[in-house]
């Protein structure tokens, strides 16, 4: 290394970018009327917050646990809805499958409308339409799995050996026999392996759709937060770390095998 390349002689380099983040900053605040002055003032009342946030009420847990396996349920039975509905309209929106372009073009346009929805937003929806409870929260994650996971798998399908599809055509072979003979041996590993990638964002997210009335843990987190326990607040996010990184780890382990 050279001297000049040295952390001595690339101060002035640290020193602008440290001045553009400054502006950066000023402006931001400005443009969103924030006050850095009133947040360091009120210093006081986020030690009062950590305070009660770092004693967790462990005499609650009994009370969290149904609504926790309730948002596992939410998320698991959301998740295989969601990937059975995905396997179908994926294989339509790839020509390899199709052979027409138009019917590929109108099935993207329709998951790529269910994509650009957000959770939250999809999940006030489908309150106001089926009502509050753990079935709009199914709901939500098996429309959301859907969307995700249907783009996941058309590309799969279109980066596979199509040498089984021109043996298959070769022989008489339908769409429709194509389809399940020589297309989806080849997906079904990467279709499981999205399954479960699915399922470990689903347990993330169905823990905070209780906000717009969705059901499982997110109720009980909105409600605790919503009354200021904070005690109650830090076990709920105890427990949801527990669930979220046991899941994590067996999804992972699975993806790893069928690797």
């Amino acid at each position: 290394m050279k001297i000049k390349d040295t952390v001595h002689f690339q101060w002035y380099k640290n020193a602008f970018v440290i001045f553009i983040l400054i502006i950066l900053i000023n402006f931001s605040s400005n443009v969103t009327e924030a006050n850095f002055y009133e947040a360091f003032t009120n210093l006081d009342q986020l030690v009062a917050f950590m305070k009660k946030l770092m004693n967790p009420d462990w005499a609650y847990i009994p009370n969290i646990i149904q609504p926790m396996l309730l948002t596992l349920k939410m998320s698991i039975f959301g998740t295989f809805l969601g990937v059975l509905l995905a396997i179908p309209f994926a294989f339509l929106a790839t020509t390899i499958v199709t052979d027409n372009t138009i019917i590929t073009m109108i099935v993207r346009f329709f998951l790529n409308v269910i994509r650009t929805i957000p959770n939250l937003l999809l999940a006030a929806i489908l309150v106001a339409i089926i009502g509050i409870g753990e079935a709009t929260g199914l709901f939500t994650i098996a429309i959301f799995t859907f969307g995700m996971v249907s783009q996941l798998i058309y590309e799969t399908i279109e980066t596979i050996d199509l040498a089984p599809l021109e043996a298959s055509e070769s022989v008489g072979a339908n769409k429709l026999q194509i389809a399940i003979w020589a297309i989806f041996p080849q997906v079904i590993n990467s279709i499981a392996s999205y399954t479960f990638y699915a399922l470990e964002v689903n347990v993330r997210a169905s823990t905070v759709l209780g906000y717009v009335g969705a059901g499982g843990i997110g109720i009980i987190l909105n409600s605790s937060l919503a009354l200021f326990r904070y005690d109650r607040v830090s076990i709920i996010i105890i427990l949801i770390f527990l669930v979220v990184s046991i899941v994590d780890a067996i999804s992972e382990s699975i993806r790893r095998k069928l690797k």
